[in-house]
């Protein structure tokens, strides 16, 4: 016996992950030079140097009992007060460590988020395109998982369908920004109209419908580009962020969810994450990672590698003919699929070792999300392949 619902989870395909392997077998038969991978979101610039600097100095100034021994279970004093007061100090909030939770990664902070909200019947909104990991989490967190169509001009919001998906059972709306897949950030303008809507929702139906603020590239950004933060447009935010990409920190699995102090009831949802992350098993984050990053809170990533790809990438499939929004932040191009079929696209670049990650899986039908944290070299190399497969 063994439960189904997770079971059917464990085996099915993670369709970037699939791509991700192939490219693997591919490249031990042809040669890695010679494998175009723009399949997984791995950062591909180093952290900054003061984080292995900090990471040495704990080392060397603690006991390793301290440095590898457990932290409370929201996260170490330490840490929890230095997200507070940069938050304070970047979006002129008036937040405190009570209302940081430290999470092992953006994933554990969302699901966490989501279960605190979880009542029967409650429903979890998430606007197309989405991370594809959106789905089982709300499922996992005993709600219901309910999908907007994509705005397909701007991708910014379809505020129609929003309207016509939101009902007594939501509980939360989900908002990625800036956006994986689309690199796309979400509009002062945007949001306010969202915030509208939400309120007068939630005033129709006498409950708080919190937006879910999933925002693990928020420092990603270029051409001056500002992400507006959620809380200060919206009061009823819980924002859940990860360092993976602001400081290339993946394998750190290293996170928090902040829930707003001007939150609906932010002391009571907040103790609902608290008990959440304690059922699934993500309390005391790694206390090696939390000093690092305490000590590196400032810190921002040096983003000019990305801004180089972003910038040849766009531009050379926009001169052959390719379509596509240009993103303002994150490190991927979501590019409409010439002829519009991916299944026929995708197998003309898989028989050329070009990985591109057709749209479905983000609720949307013919594009292709290409990661453009790779190589410059490898985009120069790719770009004839797009050509020819044009």
């Amino acid at each position: 016996m063994y439960n189904e619902i997770v079971h059917s989870l464990g085996v099915a395909p993670n369709p970037i992950r699939q791509v991700f392997e192939y490219g693997r077998r591919q490249a031990k038969l042809v040669g890695p030079e010679n494998v175009y991978d723009f399949s997984l979101g791995n950062p591909s610039i180093p952290a900054p140097p003061s984080v292995n600097r900090a990471i040495h100095e704990i080392l060397d100034s603690q006991s390793s009992i301290r440095v590898h021994g457990y932290t409370s279970g929201a996260g170490g004093d330490l840490l929890r007060n230095a997200v507070a007061e940069n938050l304070n100090r970047r979006f002129g909030r008036h937040a405190g460590p009570e209302n940081v939770f430290i999470t092992c990664g953006a994933a554990p902070a969302l699901l966490a988020a989501m279960s605190a909200l979880s009542v029967p019947g409650s429903e979890i909104i998430a606007i197309a395109p989405y991370f594809m990991e959106y789905k089982p989490f709300t499922e996992a967190a005993g709600s219901r998982f309910v999908l907007v169509p994509a705005d397909p001009e701007a991708f910014q919001i379809n505020f129609e369908a929003l309207d016509a998906a939101i009902n007594e059972h939501t509980q939360a709306v989900i908002l990625n920004s800036p956006n994986n897949p689309s690199g796309v950030v979400l509009s002062e303008e945007t949001l306010r109209q969202a915030a509208a809507l939400l309120s007068g929702k939630a005033a129709k139906f006498g409950h708080p419908i919190y937006i879910l603020a999933d925002e693990p590239y928020r420092e990603l950004v270029y051409d001056g580009v500002t992400v507006p933060f959620i809380p200060n447009i919206y009061p009823d935010t819980i924002v859940c962020y990860s360092w993976s990409k602001s400081l290339s920190l993946p394998g750190e699995r290293i996170g928090y969810v902040y829930v707003s102090e001007d939150a609906a009831d932010s002391k009571e949802v907040f103790h609902a994450v608290a008990g959440a992350s304690r059922a699934i098993g993500h309390i005391c984050a790694p206390s090696l990672i939390q000093q690092a990053v305490a000590a590196c809170i400032d810190c921002m990533p040096d983003l000019e590698a990305y801004d180089v790809n972003r910038k040849l990438l766009w531009n050379g499939l926009t001169e052959i003919g390719y379509e596509c929004v240009k993103p303002e932040g994150a490190f991927y191009l979501f590019v409409k699929t010439p002829g519009g079929d991916n299944s026929v696209f995708v197998e003309k670049a898989l028989k050329r070792n070009l990985l591109p990650v057709a749209s479905e899986p983000f609720g949307v039908e013919g594009y292709l999300r290409l990661g453009y944290c790779v190589s410059k070299n490898m985009i120069e190399r790719a770009l004839p392949i797009f050509r020819e497969i044009f």
